[in-house]
């Protein structure tokens, strides 16, 4: 699980629907939850929160040009790559942290993939949970 430190900066709601930024370090997430303020106590302006995201939900893209509907962007260098038969886990350096991706081989292929190259880690905000700070 990827996970990063946080603190909440923008909260919308709609019943018990809320779209939540969070500051990270080196920029920002958005996530899209099933609760409100009134019934998560985590869920104020300026609490810290524990950011997390599956490996299996981080996309990646390189040389990324044009408009797209994710709102989660996180620019990365390629430090690793794990490759399997089917599956790759590629270990990526974001702002001074580590996390992973897990895509297809074949996709590591198309893109060319190779350590130190730039990319940008694409998560949608529906992936993203928050939880209390620990």
């Amino acid at each position: 699980m990827n996970t990063f430190p946080g603190t909440v900066t923008h909260i919308e709601s709609n019943g018990q629907l809320s779209l939540v930024d969070i500051a990270i370090t080196g920029g920002s997430l958005t996530a899209t939850l099933l609760e409100a303020p009134g019934t998560a106590a985590y869920l104020n302006i300026g609490a810290p929160v524990r950011v997390m995201f599956k490996p299996t939900e981080v996309s990646l893209a390189k040389q990324l040009q044009g408009m797209i509907s994710l709102r989660n962007r996180l620019p990365c260098t390629v430090s690793g790559i794990e490759r399997g038969t089917l599956m790759a886990v590629v270990t990526l350096a974001y702002a001074g942290s580590s996390l992973q991706s897990v895509i297809t081989s074949r996709a590591v292929d198309a893109l060319q993939l190779r350590v130190g190259d730039q990319v940008e880690a694409l998560i949608k905000a529906n992936e993203v949970v928050l939880g209390a700070a620990a």
